[in-house]
C-alpha cells in the first residue's frame, strides 16, 4: 500500500488509473500492509481520502495475518498485546483472550504511543514463557517529521532484555502472502507481486513463488537495487505504468 499506492496519504499519480483497471479486467487483487495500526475499514476509510477506491474486503494487513496464524498455532487462546485497533480487533475476532495474567502469547505491533510501562510487562511475560509474536519486522515508519522507531525496533528491545527472538509473521515471512493468495484463491504461477521494497515485498514475493514488480515511488532507489543478493523479475517507476499492461 504505501509506497505504491499512496505516499503520506496522498495518492501516487496513476494509481487510481490502476485499481480500476482490475476492476474493470475483473483481477482479483489484495492491498497488503504491514501496518498494524488501523483496521482494514479504517484502512478503506483512508484510501477513499485520498481518492481511492479499495473496498474493506480487498485490503489485508499483518495483523490480520498474525491473528490468522495464531488462531491455526492455538485456537481460542490469549495474548498480551501492545498495539492498536488494527490488531486488538483481528484478535478478537480470532476467539482470543486479551490478558496480562499468564497469556499464551505476547504479541507486539505498531503503535504511535510505545509505553515504557507495556514494553516491561512484555518483557517480563517473555521471561517467563509467554511465546513472542511480532507483526512486522520494519524498524522504522514513515511520518511527516521524519522516521518514527516502528515495531522491529521495539522488538529488538525487548529480544536484548529477554534473549527471546520473535516470530515475525508480515512481510517479508511469504506465510503473509500464502495467506493473502489463499483468501482470494490466487495461485503463485498467475499471481505478481507489485512493491515498492526489496527487503519486505520483493523477497518476499520471490520465495512465494510470485512475479515481483518493483515500484521506485517508495523507499528503494534504481541506484540501491543492484546491492541486493536478489532481484526483482521487473522494475518500473510507478504503478502509473503497469495499467496498459494488466
Amino acid at each position: 500500500m504505501d509506497g505504491v499506492l499512496v505516499h503520506e496519504e496522498r495518492a501516487i499519480p496513476g494509481a487510481a488509473e490502476f485499481l480500476q483497471r482490475l476492476v474493470d479486467r475483473e483481477r482479483r487483487f489484495l492491498v497488503l500492509t504491514n501496518n498494524s495500526i488501523f483496521t482494514p475499514r479504517d484502512l478503506a476509510a483512508r484510501l477513499s481520502a485520498s481518492g481511492l477506491d479499495v473496498p474493506e474486503e480487498s485490503i489485508w494487513t499483518s495483523a490480520l495475518a498474525t491473528a490468522q496464524f495464531l488462531n491455526d498455532q492455538h485456537p481460542k487462546g490469549s495474548a498480551y498485546v501492545i498495539g492498536e485497533a488494527g490488531l486488538t480487533t483481528a484478535l478478537h475476532e480470532a476467539g482470543y483472550v486479551m490478558t496480562d495474567t499468564n497469556p499464551d502469547y505476547v504479541v507486539l505491533g505498531e503503535t504511535r504511543t510505545y509505553s515504557f510501562e507495556a514494553i516491561t510487562k512484555a518483557i517480563r511475560l517473555v521471561s517467563s514463557g509467554a511465546r513472542f509474536i511480532a507483526t512486522n519486522p520494519d524498524s522504522t515508519g514513515p511520518s511527516p517529521e521524519g522516521p518514527l522507531p516502528a515495531t522491529g525496533s521495539v522488538a529488538a528491545l525487548i529480544t536484548r532484555a529477554t534473549r527471546r527472538e520473535p516470530y515475525y509473521v508480515g512481510k517479508p515471512n511469504p506465510m503473509m502472502f500464502r495467506s493473502a493468495m489463499n483468501r482470494i484463491e490466487a495461485h503463485s504461477e498467475t499471481t505478481a507481486m507489485v512493491g515498492d521494497r526489496m527487503d519486505t515485498d520483493i523477497v518476499a514475493g520471490i520465495e512465494a513463488g510470485l512475479s515481483t514488480w518493483l515500484v521506485l515511488t517508495g523507499s528503494t532507489k534504481q541506484e540501491e537495487i543492484k546491492r541486493f543478493p536478489f532481484q526483482p523479475k521487473h522494475v518500473v517507476d510507478s504503478v502509473a505504468d503497469l495499467v496498459e499492461l494488466v
